[in-house]
């Protein structure tokens, strides 16, 4: 029998990155490896099946490789929701809080239709800060989240307790412990 790897199997952990105590989770591992890859493209995607899906919204950095493939995968357009002053044209800003200070992240004010279907799509899924504004700059521009897919939850952290409270529909391929 053909030794079937999941998606957890491509994904290497670097201890001490980008701090001391710190277990990172690379996903570099599972975008270099073609069947990682698929693998987790198709997982993300796949229980999003037959549902209306007008655009796919990655968020920086490693969501625009994974809503990119995701976005072609489903025949739709992609989205980037990206850090301030990275965008050229008019934006609409969120900011939201780290572990350590805050952020902000932007997205087109032409980016999305009002009442498009979104799918948010990103690598990790933590505290949960990044995907709040994301979500909350797709609703300023009237389109609805139809759910939230992430490769890497950290449940630990609370991100999906925080985005299911929002009443957001969250798909997580593979979880670890700690942070």
């Amino acid at each position: 029998m053909a030794n079937h790897k999941h998606v957890r199997d491509y994904i290497r952990t670097i201890p001490d990155f980008p701090h001391e105590g710190i277990l990172f989770r690379d996903v570099t591992s599972l975008f270099a490896d073609p069947r990682g890859l698929r693998l987790a493209v198709d997982q993300l995607l796949a229980p999003y099946a037959g549902e209306r899906i007008d655009a796919v919204v990655g968020l920086e950095a490693r969501g625009f490789i994974l809503g990119g493939a995701v976005a072609h995968q489903l025949g739709t357009g992609f989205v980037p929701v990206r850090k301030a002053g990275k965008l050229p044209g008019a934006v609409h800003a969120q900011d939201y809080e780290l572990e350590y200070g805050s952020a902000t992240v932007e997205i087109h004010q032409d980016a999305l239709e009002p009442g498009a279907h979104v799918l948010v799509v990103d690598d990790l899924l933590a505290t949960g800060g990044t995907a709040k504004a994301g979500i909350s700059l797709i609703e300023k521009l009237g389109a609805q989240v139809i759910g939230c897919a992430f490769v890497i939850d950290l449940p630990e952290l609370g991100g999906r307790k925080l985005l299911e409270g929002m009443g957001m529909d969250v798909h997580t391929i593979c979880d670890f412990d700690g942070i």
